[in-house]
């Protein structure tokens, strides 16, 4: 969320900002709003005061009927501080409301764009390869495989879902075993959150309320199917004072996520890449607002490296103004190769957030005795996505009689397994 100071101190740099993304905010509306709350905040507390003043007076007055007279007068005073109690609730929901429909601003380093065509490809590890004979698509090496199953995916749930059997069930899950354990040597406390969260978790994320169709929601209980690891990474420290000393905090966690995928018409509708649910690792700081630039080329190189020791080809873009996330001041997104697919497959976005969802989730930091709470700083990472990571794999390490060999750094999350064959492993 955007400091209401700040709109108010620069109001035509946070237009042009906003007009960096293509979003046109209520400038105007917000200043009115908050010119009447300060307004009304300013008569009321004069009010109360002469509430408090003429009470005092009260206490001390000898004659009956003046004492009356006096009481009497403080009764309507209380009753117009009252009213302009309920107005001040009132446009403080309506500030409040405008306020969360807000993006963050883009940081200066971003390049303009109206969409994802304007991102920058700024770093590759090299060409993508090629393989000597030709490649399957996932979508045709998996079922070829017995490892991966559109139909009882379907039967079970509906369309976009799909069953991972065999070795193609322990390879997602080696996957996601090896990335915590490596993002812990990389520094990472690991946490184990739940699926489901609370409405206000989702918002001090920037989830709610510009994302509210595209989520699950369980009416009964009033609870949230998380999206991403990222939402209840930023709740963790909801409505809570950490330490200077404490910075940075670094958290990995895996969950599985919930989205209602709108998906194109022949857009990302052949295979695994777009689904409902899918699992995701992430990687999560809570940082000084001064170290942000330093976390996010730090986190980008360890989901850089994720790629790399896996062996899959990947590159970096700079995400343009208008391809960045509602929360995001800044992202990378490290791609993949998949061969089958003829693509680059995003498994990662690396985002530097600034201190919006801080100031959203409450989360602040004094930084020493005596100085004035501040807001941190957040950054979140894909390490990495699946099922694009998994697609990559497969794709990247079949072989000309269909078989694929096993990345070597996953074997020991296999059992030992080396290859994926037809009717089983080897």
């Amino acid at each position: 969320m955007l400091d209401i100071q700040l709109i108010r101190k620069d109001p035509e740099g946070i237009r042009a900002a906003l007009a960096r993304r293509g979003f046109e905010p209520p400038i105007d509306r917000l200043l009115e709003l908050d010119a009447g709350r300060r307004r009304l905040l300013s008569e009321v507390e004069t009010l109360k005061a002469e509430r408090n003043r003429v009470s005092k007076e009260i206490g001390g007055m000898k004659e009956a009927a003046e004492r009356e007279a006096r009481i009497a007068e403080m009764r309507d005073l209380g009753e117009r501080i009252e009213s302009l109690d309920l107005q001040i609730r009132q446009i403080d929901e309506d500030l409040q409301a405008l306020l969360a429909g807000l993006p963050n601003l883009p940081d200066p380093s971003v390049p303009d764009g109206p969409d994802e065509t304007a991102s920058v490809v700024i770093a590759s590890s090299g060409e993508p390869p090629s393989l000597p004979f030709e490649a399957k698509a996932h979508w045709d090496l998996g079922p070829q495989l017995g490892i991966l199953d559109f139909e009882r995916g379907v039967k079970l749930t509906g369309s976009r879902f799909y069953v991972l059997s065999g070795a193609g069930a322990r390879l997602q899950r080696s996957l996601i075993a090896w990335m915590l354990d490596l993002h812990i040597r990389q520094g990472y406390e690991e946490k184990y959150p739940p699926f489901m969260v609370r409405g206000q978790t989702l918002f001090a994320a920037g989830q709610l309320p510009k994302f509210q169709d595209n989520l699950y929601r369980d009416h009964e209980e009033d609870l949230w199917m998380v999206p991403t690891a990222e939402v209840p990474l930023t709740g963790l420290h909801m409505e809570e004072i950490l330490e200077a000393e404490e910075l940075p905090v670094r958290y990995t966690a895996y969950t599985p996520c919930f989205r209602r995928e709108k998906m194109s018409a022949g857009r990302d509708v052949r295979g695994i890449k777009r689904g409902h649910q899918f699992d995701k690792v992430e990687m999560y700081v809570f940082c000084r607002p001064e170290d942000s630039e330093a976390e996010l080329e730090r986190m980008r190189q360890h989901a850089e490296e994720t790629c790399a020791l896996l062996g899959l080809t990947h590159r970096v873009k700079l995400l343009c103004t208008g391809d960045l996330g509602f929360a995001a001041r800044k992202t990378y997104d490290i791609e993949v190769w998949a061969p089958g697919c003829g693509e680059w497959l995003e498994v990662s976005s690396v985002s530097n957030c600034g201190d919006f969802q801080a100031r959203r989730a409450n989360v602040r930091f004094r930084a020493g005795k005596g100085t004035k709470l501040a807001f941190p700083h957040t950054l979140n990472g894909s390490g990495l996505g699946l099922p694009r990571t998994l697609i990559a794999v497969l794709e990247n390490y079949q072989q000309s009689d269909g078989t694929v060999v096993v990345p070597e750094i996953l074997r020991p999350w296999m059992g030992g397994i080396e290859v994926i064959r037809r009717g089983g492993a080897a």
